[in-house]
């Protein structure tokens, strides 16, 4: 059972519908932001994390994306996140236990799995092969990407969400 039980549309303050309307506008409203809708301001910051998916599928094919966000969600022990990012790579057809992967899904997994269970533990070798990969730009918003991860992975976590 939730902690903070998701805001009723009926008992949200006006600006917090109108944020609801315009995220429905591109994605369905789940219980995560249901729970975000409590506070628009947070809700509006937890947000990011879909603007640096955007930002990321303009260099990374969406499949890379997704087995980034559930390395880092299944580290994270995050349930609620692991099964939404399940979901969407069984959507895309792909089991992460058995699939084969290139050297850029290697090393953003690998990357994603150490920022989730110690970034002081993202070394220079593991930087240098990520650096032969993206251009500093492109590792900003992949690293920002996986700080969003986690902190959404804390929400739930924290908050006992329900998908």
């Amino acid at each position: 059972m939730a902690r903070i039980e998701p805001i009723d549309y009926k008992k949200m303050s006006a600006e917090a519908k109108y944020a609801h309307d315009e995220y429905m506008k591109k994605s369905k409203v789940n219980n995560m932001k249901l729970t975000l809708l409590h506070n628009v301001s947070a809700f509006n910051v937890m947000n990011g994390f879909h603007t640096l998916c955007d930002e990321a599928k303009n260099f990374l094919p969406e499949l890379d994306v997704n087995l980034f966000c559930y390395a880092i969600s299944f580290e994270n022990d995050c349930m609620a996140c692991s099964a939404v990012f399940k979901a969407f790579l069984d959507e895309q057809g792909v089991d992460f236990d058995t699939l084969i992967m290139t050297p850029v899904q290697q090393a953003l997994v690998s990357f994603g799995r150490n920022v989730a269970d110690n970034p002081h533990e993202v070394f220079d070798d593991q930087f240098d092969e990520l650096r032969e990969l993206f251009n500093d730009e492109q590792l900003v918003v992949i690293t920002s990407l996986a700080a969003m991860m986690v902190a959404s992975n804390i929400f739930n976590t924290v908050f006992d969400i329900e998908i």
